[in-house]
């Protein structure tokens, strides 16, 4: 299948995708801090430049498109033109992702890592439960924890 859009189009289009202040993102900075938490935004002192830090508790939050991150959910499709190209740029998103939390838990930092299907599409999480979830793993001992759409995966649901 060929692009629709130009070499041009496209370069636009992709310039235009933001890395910060993303809509999930946005969701979670609210939530949280209508219940009081107070973070830092993308520390660049921290492996991967966490979106959320939360130096009090010692936690990191990364709000992950499952695009852009591989995220094996029915949000994420490879793209038909050029897969090559996108087999291999998300494969390396995801290897510099893994390196990151290494290097963060090496540090002492727990890790929450809330995908997009957990905000939006018919799995998404209602967002009261999703940010109890949050606090709680905020305000609590677990060192890494994932939250994804509310679908079944091999009959087990989303362990959270």
């Amino acid at each position: 299948m060929t692009d629709v859009l130009t070499t041009e189009q496209r370069r636009l289009n992709m310039s235009r995708i933001r890395g910060r202040d993303t809509k999930p993102e946005m969701l979670i900075r609210r939530g949280l801090h209508a219940r009081g938490l107070r973070y830092r935004l993308q520390d660049r002192n921290l492996p991967g430049r966490p979106d959320l830090v939360f130096p009090k508790y010692r936690v990191v939050i990364l709000v992950h498109g499952c695009f852009w991150h591989g995220h094996h959910c029915p949000l994420f499709r490879l793209p038909a033109t050029r897969p090559e190209f996108w087999a291999a740029k998300i494969s390396s998103n995801q290897r510099r992702d893994e390196r990151s939390h290494e290097a963060l838990r090496a540090k002492g930092w727990r890790i929450l890592t809330i995908w997009e299907c957990s905000l939006k599409g018919p799995a998404r999480w209602p967002v009261g439960r999703l940010l109890d979830t949050c606090t709680e793993f905020i305000q609590g001992e677990e060192n890494t924890r994932q939250i994804w759409g509310l679908w079944e995966t091999n009959g087990i649901d989303n362990p959270v």
